[in-house]
């Protein structure tokens, strides 16, 4: 369990951190690095990275393990853990003069610092920081597809309450818990994905736009289309997109997963090549490819340059790992 767990939560640092130098559109991306497959700084013309060395993190993993440490110290998943994970963050990185935070994740911590409730700040939140952040959750939750989702919405609903965000983070959060289950095939972890999507379609305030199911199964398609590599990347960009819309996120993080076999490097790789909005995407991605793979089929030498990172240092990413063990273990214990 604990090789999972910390598969899941490396993995999700190693997305977020090789994908952080890509370019907003493949194209670019391939003028600057040609076939990204190795540890790159920010380009100085980065639309929003630029200056950021090589293996650093992004609020993508640092969001989810802010959130993850809150729960640990609340002995489970609460409102009050939800909005204290992200209001310390917020703190942290200086989110008021920070150019990395999230439009929604912005509106909803500025609403929450003003004392406004936290089931109604995130009402207007569609865009992908609910997935990107959620990972964590879903490992609390060895196989309960079901309490995967129940605890995802209760985190989604400070910031990002909206139907297509709660839809995206639920599909994260099943498909990880899933992926804790020994035995389990890929399609196993897929398929609860899928089922987290419909369950977390239910919740949250009614939005236009495509849903989750639909771009998972879009990206999935393509996955496992005749293309080769290059091909289904340009198409998972041209025709899922890779945006912060909630089911482009999602459903380009499942299509790569599928494309990767699962494996966390390979996914990250794919990740750095989509473009887009690449890091959130690696991230989600091989944080699920993590927890399915586990923390031994990532490269000791990735990651030795994760732990380089200051900003990965400060989080004792190790440490959560063994909160969110016991945690799960006394879930487990309690059903």
């Amino acid at each position: 369990m604990l090789n999972r767990i910390l598969g899941c939560l490396y993995g999700k640092a190693l997305g977020d951190a090789f994908a952080m130098p890509a370019q907003v559109h493949p194209d670019d991306t391939e003028r600057a690095f040609g076939w990204l497959d190795s540890w790159q700084a920010a380009p100085a013309d980065h639309i929003v990275h630029a200056g950021l060395p090589a293996g650093r993190i992004t609020d993508d993993s640092e969001q989810a393990f802010s959130i993850a440490q809150a729960v640990i110290d609340a002995g489970g998943v609460t409102l009050e853990a939800a909005v204290k994970g992200l209001v310390a963050w917020y703190d942290r990185v200086n989110g008021d003069n920070s150019p990395y935070v999230g439009p929604s994740t912005r509106r909803g911590v500025n609403a929450l610092k003003a004392g406004e409730d936290p089931r109604k700040t995130g009402l207007w939140g569609d865009t992908n920081g609910a997935p990107m952040r959620i990972a964590p959750i879903g490992l609390l939750h060895p196989g309960d597809i079901e309490g995967a989702v129940a605890d995802a919405v209760t985190v989604c609903m400070p910031t990002h309450f909206t139907q297509p965000a709660v839809s995206g983070a639920a599909a994260v959060a099943a498909a990880v818990a899933q992926a804790l289950v020994e035995g389990a095939s890929l399609d196993d972890v897929i398929a609860a994905g899928l089922r987290g999507a419909e369950l977390g379609r239910a919740q949250g305030r009614r939005w236009f736009g495509c849903s989750a199911p639909f771009k998972i199964e879009q990206a999935l398609a393509i996955a496992a289309s005749s293309a080769d590599t290059r091909m289904k990347l340009r198409r998972l960009f041209d025709e899922v997109g890779a945006t912060l819309n909630v089911p482009e996120t999602v459903g380009a993080a499942f299509g790569l997963l599928a494309m990767g076999q699962g494996d966390p490097k390979e996914t990250a790789i794919l990740a750095a090549n989509l473009s887009g909005d690449a890091d959130t995407i690696g991230a989600i991605a091989c944080a699920m490819a993590g927890a399915y793979a586990g923390f031994d089929a990532i490269p000791a030498a990735d990651i030795a340059v994760l732990e380089a990172d200051e900003v990965f240092q400060s989080y004792e990413v190790r440490a959560i790992a063994d909160g969110l063990a016991a945690l799960a273990g006394a879930s487990a214990d309690h059903a």
